[in-house]
């Protein structure tokens, strides 16, 4: 394949299987903290009990099915792959969203590590291109890929000649 001639395809890689849980404590964390407060301010507030509870029980049952759903759906459809001419990343699972960025376009690649991340064992490789639409983010790695990756990017980066236009 020649410079400047890209073949959209799926990635080859996968995300590491950590991801989904990862994914699944993000999304259980998010509902817990209205379910606990609508729970609490029901408890204490008698007359509001009923419009409390409820809308914290329908919560609580949103976010669980989320949790359960969500994430595997996120695995399945995720994917990235790192060629001498570009990053490809694919994501999103209703609305998919291909990116491509061209080694001669990367200006930095860094290696992101939150805290519930590394309680998984998981980085997330940023690579900042020139685009208007913002950098190709690769989530859910395991933090020693990760590592390999953004040391084999800045690699490649360095070799490759930069973009005449």
């Amino acid at each position: 394949m020649s410079q400047g001639e890209w073949r959209l395809r799926p990635p080859r890689n996968t995300l590491d299987r950590r991801a989904i849980a990862w994914w699944r404590t993000q999304w259980l964390l998010w509902a817990a903290g209205p379910v606990f407060t609508l729970g609490l301010l029901g408890a204490l507030i008698a007359p509001a009990r009923f419009w409390l509870l409820g809308p914290a029980a329908l919560l609580a049952v949103l976010g669980l099915a989320c949790a359960a759903l969500i994430p595997r759906w996120w695995y399945a459809v995720h994917r990235w792959e790192v060629t001498d001419e570009a990053v490809y990343v694919r994501t999103g699972f209703f609305r998919q969203e291909w990116r491509i960025a061209p080694m001669s376009r990367i200006q930095t690649v860094d290696t992101v590590r939150g805290p519930l991340e590394q309680m998984f064992k998981l980085s997330s490789v940023t690579v900042t291109t020139a685009s208007a639409k913002g950098a190709v983010r690769m989530k859910g790695l395991p933090h020693e890929q990760a590592s390999q990756l953004a040391e084999q990017l800045t690699r490649i980066t360095q070799a490759t000649p930069g973009d005449a236009t």
